[in-house]
């Protein structure tokens, strides 16, 4: 695993990927990932990712509205990979 992450850091890199995108990338995707893994309940989610359900609902919440503004993957990451 690390040195997957390790190679994936250095692709990051060389394309400029600014660290609060990727860390905003990152927590948007491991947080979806988890939704889904929990069938979109929240509360499950919440307790397996360590945070509060109300912290939990904000980021869905922020997330979707990026997404229906058409900010949701206009991160220089997302365009990267394609998304």
């Amino acid at each position: 695993m690390r040195a997957r992450l390790e190679t994936l850091i250095d692709e990051m890199l060389e394309g400029q990927i600014l660290l609060d995108e990727a860390l905003s990338e990152f927590e948007k995707l491991y947080i979806k990932k988890a939704l889904s893994k929990n069938r979109q309940h929240l509360s499950k989610t919440a307790v397996v990712l360590g945070i509060h359900r109300n912290t939990l609902a904000k980021r869905v919440a922020q997330y979707d509205k990026q997404e229906r503004n058409g900010n949701g993957n206009g991160s220089r990451l997302a365009r990267r990979n394609g998304r």
